[in-house]
Order: structure tokens, then C-alpha cells, then sequence
């Protein structure tokens, strides 16, 4: 097919904070020594923030160094956190709140800020362009241009595609957006990124990576309910007995407070439900208390590269690098991803200024690794490299004790490596060793079913295109995960994509594609990894306001 082509010096998938980031750094550099760079950030929202969901208690340190004078530009950061509650949930109507001495002192939240991450996605969007940055919102970078074993850019996807695979009167190709290096700054389990680790064999001698699915809502809560900047966080129930995982309520500005439950993938019994789990969390006295005053208002999920620092893949190839959530630099010792995702967006914007202005292009910068292992970020994951695999193997409770006390008083660097070798999908076990589990019916008040949920989320996805959720084999779903996992893509979906369904008297494997919020789980979960995640036709997907 004859496509149209742009040339960049950088091209930049994703218009998180790591993508962002690394745009406005590239930008920043250029300027200050006076040299022309062409710059391209291509999102698959419908705009900057569409797609973005992030908790978020926020931790400015990278933002201070893009810009120090953030507050006087009007990033939207007003609320400072102002007190952190730590409980541990008993079970359904216990809880016990932890002294300090208990907590590890990476989840104190002293000098951050609760905020919308899609907001400030926005303003960083603005920013960027101010520095002369190109922002193609609607545009998903569909497949990756690879010439000579190097990454020469990107290809953005068709539109006007029918589901049949046939183009459509209004079909439009996608072009090709070429570079001397491309960032690959997808957010967590980019389906580009996906392909480019086992390309270039970026995960040899890694760790799998691991991953939670987060949920979020925004509730408006009457005054006399609302305390701006308190942050709490939970473990236990309802997870005490099925995952790890945990909560959070965090209390935001003009009066809504965020909530939410983190539920690891790790999880072994196949009739788990994430999305009925949060529900379940919401019923907490200490949740209800504030929740049963106000509205939901905003609906959504995410899942969450959280396997630190063992599983972090080589980040650089010929021609690109990985970046942010893509590559897993979350930290999970504070349950902040943000600032990490941009100060590698800046690591990889130095890093590839510095081979621009040497005259290089297509190269593997291997130069990276250097300036990361030297940053602030390695050292934070260094300290945190244990903490996710020690929940993994000993619990939230005995991991809990394991992490206070490598934090609180070794500072991290205790002399022992806890791994976790096991992908998250390999841990589900066979239907047959678990009895179902009986969630009860939403109440419309604090708890939902997930339809109207989705509806909340705005998405939207064109009818009449290709599904984008690709079956490796169609006869999976009904032959193995059906008889031995009694099929959990039914379960661990937060939008209802998959349904088994009977039609004329034999079960039938159904996808709604239309319903998918691109949290990615499926690609994650499916214990035969036959699911693939691919990138829609542009703009589709959730449309989430200020998540």
C-alpha cells in the first residue's frame, strides 16, 4: 500500500507523562543550544488526557526539573497532601489503623500532591507545543517501521476500515512518520512495546513483568464530608484471602474525593473478579462513611506495570528507546508511577540529544543505561527492587513486615533479592480446585454493575471496524479456558467485553469490543495468552474528563 510519509528527528508514541516529558526535554534542549529539532507526539485518544487514568497522589520531582516554576505556569496541582491514614482491613466491617512505625516510609506522601494526571497531561501538552512540539491527538501508532533490524518510525493506523477487514467509502491510510529515533511511550503493556521486546530479545535475563489491575472512580461528596488533601490507603479485605492488592481514597479539590482498588494479576483462583472485589471494597465502613454522602460521577480501569526493578527489559534498541509505564518503572514501595515514567522520558531525551547533535541516528543508545543507572529513578528502584516480589511470595502481611523493615531501616539495601519468576497468567489455577464465587447484586448506591460503569467511562468505539482484540486461536476460549479456567476473560474484564453466551443450544464465545476501555488485562490475564491487544481505529476508547 503507497503511504504517505513525514520526516522527524523524533517521533514519540503516547502523550503520557513519560512521552510528554520527553518531548518538552528534547524541546528544552534544542532551544537552549540553539538547534532545530522536529518533534512528533502521536496519541490515541481523542485528545491529550482521553486515555490517561492514574490514582494520582503526585510527587513533583521530575516536574520541578522540566520546570521549576510550575506553579507560577499554573500546572494543575492545588492540593497538597495534608495527612496520610494507613489501614489494614480485618474484613468487612473491621479495620485498624497502622501506627507510623508500621508503614514504610516510601508510602508517607509529605510535600505531594493529589491530582488528576489527565489534567496534567493537558498543561504539559500546552507546554510542549509552546516549545514547538507537534501533537497529533487521534492518531495510534499502529505498527512499527523496521529497516535493517533498526526502528525507522512508526505507521499510524487505517481508518475507514469495515469489520469484514475491507476498506470502507471514507477509508483513509495511515502514513508513516519516520525518525532518527522513536520513543515508544505507550503506558503500560503497549502493544508496540510488547512487539519490540521480543523483537530485539529485550527481556533475556529479566524478571517477567508483573502487573495490578487499578480501578478509579470520582464521587462528588458534600462539604461536611470532604476533607481536601487527607490521603488514605488500605490492605486486606476483600482481598485478604484471593489476591494482594490494596486501597485508596484519596480527597481532591472542589469537593470529590478519588477511589479506587489495586487487584495484582498474580491472582490464582480463575473465579476472581476484580471489578466485583472493588465493589465489594466500596462497602467498607471506612469507605461507605464518605462514599454514601455523595455521587459517582467518572468510572475507570487501568492495569499497572508493577514488577520493579528485576523486570524492567533492556529499554534501548537500534533506532528507539522505551519509556515510562512501557517499560515498568513504576515504584511500587510508593505507589507512584508518574514521576518515575518522566524522568525516563527526560533520561530519554537527553540521551538521544546527546546522539542527535553527535551526528547519529537509528543507533542503540546504549548510552542510556549509563545515564539511567546514574539517576535518582535506578536508585529509588534499587531500594524498592524487593518490595513487590516480597508481597508476592509472603503476603501482604509477613511482605508488609519484610518491606517496613528493609525501608524504615536499611533504606532499602538489605543484602537479599527476592524474584518472582512466575508470570502473572501462569499463577491461575484449573476452575476445578475453586468453588464459584457469589458477589452480591449492586445496590445503585455505592455499588454498580459494570455496564453502567462503562457508560461513565465515555467510550466509544466506531462499529464497523476490525475487532481489536485478536483471538491467536478462535477455538481457545471454548475448548481450554472454558472446561479447565471456566473461561476468566469473563471475570477479569472491567467492561464486560467477554461473554459466554448459548446460541441454538451450543456456548458461544462472544467479544463487545465496543465496551473495551483499553486497560489491557486481557492481553495480561488469559491463561493461555491467546488475547492480543491492538490499537482501535483513532479517537476510540474511553474519553475520560479529568482522570
Amino acid at each position: 500500500m503507497q503511504r504517505e510519509s513525514m520526516e522527524f528527528d523524533v517521533v514519540i508514541v503516547g502523550a503520557g507523562p513519560a512521552g510528554l516529558s520527553s518531548a518538552i526535554k528534547l524541546a528544552q534542549l534544542a532551544q537552549a543550544q540553539e538547534q532545530e529539532l522536529m518533534i512528533c507526539v502521536v496519541e490515541k485518544g481523542s485528545e491529550v488526557g482521553a486515555h490517561i487514568l492514574s490514582g494520582a497522589v503526585f510527587e513533583p520531582r521530575a516536574l520541578n526539573e522540566l520546570f521549576p516554576d510550575w506553579k507560577e505556569r499554573g500546572a494543575p496541582l492545588k492540593t497538597a497532601v495534608t495527612d496520610d491514614h494507613i489501614f489494614y482491613f480485618n474484613d468487612a466491617t473491621s479495620a485498624r489503623r497502622l501506627p507510623n512505625f508500621m508503614v514504610p516510609k516510601t508510602l508517607h506522601n509529605q510535600g505531594n500532591y493529589i491530582a488528576s494526571m489527565g489534567n496534567l497531561c493537558r498543561w504539559l501538552a500546552e507546554q510542549a507545543e509552546s516549545l514547538g512540539v507537534e501533537i497529533f491527538p487521534g492518531f495510534p501508532a499502529a505498527d512499527v517501521i523496521i529497516e535493517d533490524g533498526k526502528v525507522a518510525g512508526i505507521i499510524t493506523g487505517d481508518m475507514g476500515v469495515g469489520a469484514n477487514g475491507e476498506p470502507k467509502d471514507s477509508f483513509e491510510p495511515g502514513m508513516e512518520l519516520r525518525a532518527k529515533y522513536t520513543v515508544f511511550a505507550e503506558g503500560c503493556r503497549g502493544h508496540l512495546g510488547k512487539r519490540l521486546q521480543a523483537e530485539f530479545n529485550l527481556n533475556d535475563e529479566r524478571s517477567p513483568q508483573h502487573y495490578g489491575i487499578g480501578f478509579k472512580e470520582i464521587w462528588d461528596i458534600p462539604a461536611e464530608h470532604h476533607q481536601e488533601g487527607l490521603v488514605v490507603h488500605s490492605a486486606g479485605w476483600p482481598l485478604n484471602d484471593n489476591a494482594t492488592g490494596g486501597g485508596y481514597l484519596y480527597h481532591a479539590e472542589d469537593g470529590q474525593v478519588y477511589v479506587g482498588l489495586i487487584v495484582d494479576l498474580n491472582y490464582a483462583n480463575p473465579y476472581v473478579n476484580p471489578f466485583q472485589e472493588f465493589q465489594r471494597f466500596k462497602t467498607h465502613p471506612e469507605i461507605a462513611k464518605v462514599l454514601q454522602h455523595g455521587k459517582r460521577v467518572t468510572y475507570g480501569a487501568r492495569a499497572i506495570a508493577k514488577g520493579g526493578l528485576y523486570s524492567l527489559p533492556k529499554m534501548t534498541f537500534p533506532g528507539g528507546v522505551l519509556a515510562g509505564c512501557n517499560a515498568g518503572t513504576l515504584n511500587v514501595a510508593k505507589i507512584k508511577g508518574n514521576h518515575a515514567a518522566m524522568k525516563s522520558g527526560i533520561l530519554a531525551a537527553e540521551t538521544i540529544f546527546e546522539a542527535i547533535k553527535a551526528g547519529e541516528s537509528h543507533s542503540d543508545l546504549v548510552q542510556f543505561d549509563d545515564h539511567f543507572k546514574a539517576s535518582w529513578l535506578y536508585d529509588e528502584l534499587y531500594r524498592s527492587r524487593n518490595f513487590g516480589p516480597a508481597i508476592h511470595k509472603f503476603g501482604t502481611w509477613f511482605g508488609g513486615a519484610y518491606n517496613t523493615l528493609d525501608q524504615n531501616w536499611f533504606g532499602g539495601k538489605l543484602p537479599f533479592t527476592i524474584k518472582d519468576n512466575k508470570a502473572d497468567y501462569a499463577c491461575t489455577n484449573k476452575a476445578s480446585n475453586y468453588a464459584t464465587i457469589n458477589y452480591p447484586k449492586p445496590d445503585n448506591k455505592l455499588t454498580f454493575d459494570r455496564l453502567s460503569s462503562v457508560y461513565l467511562s465515555n467510550t466509544n468505539h466506531e462499529e464497523d471496524q476490525p475487532c481489536h482484540l485478536k483471538l491467536n486461536d478462535a477455538a481457545i476460549p471454548l475448548t481450554v479456558n472454558l472446561p479447565e479456567y471456566a473461561e476468566p476473560a469473563q471475570r477479569y474484564c472491567p467492561a464486560g467485553v467477554y461473554e459466554v453466551v448459548e446460541e441454538n443450544g451450543e456456548n458461544v464465545f462472544k467479544i463487545n469490543s465496543q465496551n473495551c476501555i483499553h486497560c489491557k488485562t486481557c492481553d495480561i490475564k488469559d491463561p493461555s495468552q491467546n488475547i492480543t491487544w491492538v490499537t482501535p481505529e483513532g479517537t476510540g476508547g474511553p474519553n475520560y474528563p479529568n482522570m
